[in-house]
């Protein structure tokens, strides 16, 4: 019988049997924000026998051995919301990060990036420093980023600048970054997310495509982000159209109207979900508490609403269903911003973020905030991302502490209600 034939390869690095971890080196694992590229292992068996030998399944990547587990996102707790994981060398060496590689950049549009990113969250791509996704990205924050960008490589927050441009607040556009990389000590905070848009008019919080423990995730965030405020610094790909390097490519040349059966009640396609993203980042983000999606529903006839009487519309024309001309001013970028939902509350995310089923981060906040004030008798297990009868009544409390009654003292925060607890 012919003996079987095999490639001479490493140790790997999960294999937990006494031989690999005898022989096996220490490794270089990528920190949460370090570049890699996917190492493939495997055995060829060169023999016409060697099927006897049976087919071994491949090892299956899992989270780094100590990984902070997830938490809740909270501002101004002074924690990061992203712990970086255990101590790891980083890529780059001593002469600090690489410079730009010379291969040509890739060309991708805003729209490809967003599609991307909710590749990812739909997934829930589990976090991880050392395991890479089907797609070959390495499953962190910047291997998101590199995902989304269509980078040829996993990158890190060191290098991700230099495929970019540095823009401003007001620049920004679905598709960019805000970039955090802490250059003394990257493993304490240094983080990068997607941003997907505006969620009020007052630009106070954005639609945020994120990798962090423990999958990859999209909700409202204040802006620039939770922690590390002072920080953060916004990113365009410079592999965008040219027509980009200003404002959004869809921004001054009208996307052609998909027809009016593409909306309304039964609706359920791509135009639904584009139209939730432009009306989003006209500051109606207020009407969607998860996010825009394919299937019409009442948040998007009261999004779409809330922007035609901007306009200055009513009666037919304010009837919530996007027309040729509402369609136009959207791709466009013209006509007016949806107007303030919040009375001008700072921080306030609208009454959306505050009813049965509500799940966000903006809950935990409200909670927190309410024991601080002296209302934890309520919540025999703590404040928590999931709205229930506990935030209610200790809502209704703090309001009939103020005075009020009837509707006033319903136990759902209101402007008024949010402006007091957090003053």
């Amino acid at each position: 019988m012919t003996a079987p034939m095999f490639e001479e390869v490493g140790p790997a690095s999960d294999c937990p049997c006494p031989g690999c971890r005898l022989t096996r080196r220490p490794s270089r694992h990528p920190h949460h924000s370090g570049r890699a590229r996917p190492a493939v292992r495997g055995v060829v068996v060169v023999a016409a026998a060697s099927a006897a030998l049976g087919a071994v399944p491949p090892a299956v990547a899992v989270a780094a051995p100590g990984q902070a587990p997830h938490r809740e996102a909270l501002p101004d707790d002074g924690e990061p919301v992203t712990p970086q994981g255990p101590r790891g060398p980083l890529y780059g060496g001593p002469d600090g990060p690489e410079k730009t590689p010379a291969e040509p950049i890739p060309a991708t549009t805003r729209t490809d990036i967003i599609k991307r990113a909710k590749t990812w969250v739909t997934a829930k791509v589990p976090y991880s420093m050392t395991a890479y996704w089907s797609d070959g990205y390495r499953q962190d924050c910047s291997g998101y980023v590199s995902m989304a960008w269509g980078l040829p490589g996993n990158e890190w927050t060191g290098s991700l600048g230099q495929f970019g441009v540095r823009i401003t607040k007001a620049e920004l556009q679905p598709g960019d970054i805000l970039l955090f990389h802490n250059p003394d000590n990257p493993e304490k905070g240094s983080h990068v997310v997607i941003f997907g848009g505006w969620t009020d008019h007052t630009h106070t919080y954005y639609t945020v495509y994120e990798q962090t423990p423990p999958h990859a995730r999209s909700q409202a965030t204040p802006y620039p982000y939770w922690s590390n405020t002072d920080k953060y610094v916004p990113y365009r790909y410079k592999g965008l159209p040219q027509s980009a390097a200003g404002a959004e490519s869809a921004g001054r040349t009208a996307v052609p109207y998909p027809g009016a059966s593409s909306f309304g009640p039964g609706a359920d396609n791509a135009y639904v979900t584009r139209l939730g993203e432009m009306l989003i980042a006209r500051g109606a983000g207020v009407y969607y508490p998860k996010g825009p999606g394919p299937v019409w529903g009442e948040t998007d006839r009261r999004a779409t609403e809330a922007f035609q009487r901007a306009q200055g519309w009513s009666g037919a024309d304010a009837d919530g269903l996007p027309g040729r001309r509402t369609w136009e001013l959207l791709t466009t970028g013209r006509g007016q911003d949806v107007g303030p939902v919040s009375h001008g509350v700072p921080g306030y995310p609208g009454r959306a973020f505050f009813r049965p089923g509500a799940v966000n981060d903006h809950v935990t906040r409200l909670g927190i905030r309410l024991v601080r004030r002296g209302y934890g008798r309520f919540y025999a297990h703590g404040p928590g991302p999931h709205w229930g009868e506990a935030d209610r009544r200790a809502v209704e409390a703090f309001q009939r502490a103020q005075g009020w009654r009837g509707g006033a003292a319903d136990g759902y925060p209101g402007p008024e209600t949010w402006r007091r607890l957090f003053a």
